[in-house]
């Protein structure tokens, strides 16, 4: 259990680093705007902290995915 969660979470960790990275290098976080039109209203370290935190969990919805289309047809019987 411990390996497969490891394995789901460290490389969505590191792919989320660098979507990050790339994302707030293309846009300032002072820029970007909201529905509504106005300023997020949030510290620069809050808008990388929640892209980050956002990105880490959809890099790890398709990691967690890929490791669930991975395992065998017996192995799908037994809880992940």
């Amino acid at each position: 259990m411990l390996r497969r969660l490891m394995m789901i979470l460290w490389p969505s960790f590191l792919v989320a680093i660098a979507a990050t990275g790339l994302f707030f290098s293309l846009f300032d976080p002072a820029e970007l705007w909201l529905r509504t039109g106005g300023d997020t209203g949030l510290p620069d370290i809050a808008c990388y902290t929640i892209g980050f935190l956002a990105s880490w969990l959809f890099c790890a919805l398709s990691s967690m995915l890929t490791v669930y289309l991975a395992r065998g047809p017996t192995d799908r019987t037994t809880p992940m």
